[in-house]
């Protein structure tokens, strides 16, 4: 889909005199250039909720995300230094009242500095043959609450097309809780848990913590009691502590794995108090330089990765030491120091968890391409019979692999698929078409996070202002949705998504489709520009 998009916005620039000089990359030589700046235009998306805003611009600071390249060009009260300057006092900010005008600001330095074109908001379908019911759409973007499904007639085994990070589903890569890519976020949500969910309209709901005591230094949860893992494990402040331990060693709070949001930032440590509670102790400050309260804490421990709670038996030993000797991130990572400390990478024995489903078996498939890199034909998960919420009623879920969107429809349509869900794995003419037919019942999330090009001001020449203007008010992304994505999407005119946390403030001015506009601020013409895209759906970096 992004190249035909790609090909729209050419030719809706080339009426202003700006030709695109269009390069194809594969996701690490995307995820390269971003980092580096080596770009004019490149496609990206905000992360959705729970991420939106404030761990994606988080990221930013980070070098996780174009947004650090495209601000280097910014000068005045929007530099990038000013900007990253008003992302801090936000983060650290206690008052509530304080820190959403604080993020306004934020908002308000990002719109005027012209780095981003946004295109459309982007929902989330699923659609399930008649014989499941009572699903309800998650509210996340790889949140498939496949556990809440009835099965009202036939086997209670059910087959399932998700989407993933590429568009169509892959592989559930390691399927470890503790790092990111070729993990999915939709298997590792079924397998594992943390301590809080993230709920309808932003709530934050207790998980395998039942609730839990902030203060000025930390915060104290009381964990859920009577939860197993799926080994049969008790999951106990022992088993917390463990995994907290490991993902947030010291030279792995650095940008370079987890520092992309803000609590391994601030993170001292972890205890177990007489009363079995997790203490969890940090070290953020206001502005006044005293110790506060984290806002943006339970909201971060509910992220998919790379915090969930893995079985003890899971970590290769539960030594006090294990955390630097064997720690539980992937053995490709090798030894990792800091400072002061190296810690030695040897992954994880089994992907084991207290989630609704637990891993059974995959079934490979050859990569003639690349031997050492084959796909998932099939993986299967069972149902977890001790799940603390109540066992699922699908007993054996299968996630299996389409090569094509249209042949992910003909199994849907013959009966061999019960379930397709997520962006990206349905060609909008057929999810329309599903979505209008009385044999499948179809849901379809709000609004979750909004696609966009992001436009670099540090390099020639949409270092000029008025070309970055130009280049937003001379794409018609109204047609494009209509050409390209059936229909299905509605033009925006912001980085983040009203419905996100801080995010519902005025901005001007409109960055909406006026080819008189763009006319008038590309005089005279600017005759070249690049862009880059990616064969991922989703651009986020590999640390989220």
């Amino acid at each position: 889909m992004h190249a035909a998009v790609e090909d729209d916005i050419e030719e809706a620039l080339a009426v202003l005199g700006i030709s695109l000089n269009k390069t194809f990359l594969p996701k690490p030589s995307f995820n390269e250039a971003m980092r580096t700046g080596n770009f004019h235009l490149c496609f990206s998306e905000t992360w959705g909720a729970p991420y939106d805003p404030v761990s994606y611009a988080t990221g930013w600071m980070a070098n996780d995300e174009a947004h650090y390249s495209a601000m280097a060009g910014l000068t005045g009260d929007n530099s990038r230094s000013e900007t990253f300057s008003g992302i801090n006092s936000a983060l650290i900010e206690a008052d509530n009242s304080r820190r959403t005008e604080l993020w306004a600001d934020v908002h308000n330095m990002v719109h005027q500095s012209a780095v981003n074109l946004p295109l459309w908001g982007k929902r989330i379908p699923a659609v399930l043959n008649q014989r499941l019911g009572g699903y309800q759409a998650g509210y996340q973007q790889f949140d498939y609450p496949v556990h809440r499904i009835m099965v009202q007639e036939g086997s209670k085994t059910v087959t399932i097309a998700p989407g993933a990070q590429t568009g169509l589903f892959r592989s559930v890569g390691r399927l470890d809780p503790h790092s990111y890519r070729p993990n999915e976020f939709f298997s590792n949500n079924w397998v594992y848990e943390g301590l809080t969910s993230y709920g309808p309209d932003g709530a934050i709901l207790p998980a395998l913590a039942e609730s839990w005591t902030e203060t000025a230094d930390g915060i104290t949860f009381q964990l859920r009691a009577g939860v197993k893992f799926h080994d049969g494990e008790d999951w106990n402040c022992a088993a917390a502590k463990l995994n907290f331990d490991h993902v947030f060693a010291e030279p792995l709070r650095s940008a370079d794995y987890h520092a992309w949001y803000r609590l391994p930032v601030i993170f001292q440590e972890v205890s177990c108090n007489v009363d079995g509670h997790l203490v969890l102790r940090h070290n953020n400050v206001n502005a006044a330089g005293n110790a506060a309260e984290y806002s943006n804490l339970l909201q971060e421990l509910t992220f998919i990765r790379p915090l969930r709670m893995l079985s003890p038996a899971s970590f290769n030993s539960t030594a006090s030491d294990s955390w630097q000797l064997t720690n539980s991130c992937p053995a490709g990572w090798g030894e990792v120091s800091s400072d002061s400390v190296t810690i030695t990478c040897v992954g994880i024995s089994d992907p084991i968890g207290t989630g609704p489903f637990k891993f059974v078996s995959r079934t490979l498939e050859s990569n003639p391409q690349d031997p050492d890199d084959p796909a998932d034909a099939e993986v299967v998960f069972h149902r977890h019979e001790e799940y603390w919420q109540g066992r699922p009623d699908i007993e054996v879920l299968i996630v299996r692999r389409f090569a094509t969107a249209p042949e992910v429809a003909t199994a849907l349509r013959n009966g061999n698929l019960d379930m397709v869900v997520g962006d990206g794995v349905l060609l909008p003419a057929d999810l329309r078409a599903f979505q209008s037919s009385n044999s499948f019942n179809s849901v379809m999330t709000p609004v979750m996070m909004h696609s966009l090009i992001v436009i670099n001001s540090g390099r020639e020449p949409t270092d000029d202002l008025a070309l970055r203007k130009a280049i937003i008010h001379g794409v018609d992304k109204a047609s494009i949705i209509q050409s390209e994505l059936g229909g299905i999407g509605e033009a925006v005119d912001r980085l983040f998504p009203r419905s996100a946390p801080y995010s519902d403030v005025e901005l001007t001015p409109r960055w909406d489709y006026d080819i008189e506009k763009a006319t008038l601020l590309n005089c005279p013409a600017v005759t070249a520009v690049s862009t880059s895209s990616t064969t991922s759906t989703t651009n986020e970096d590999d640390n989220m």
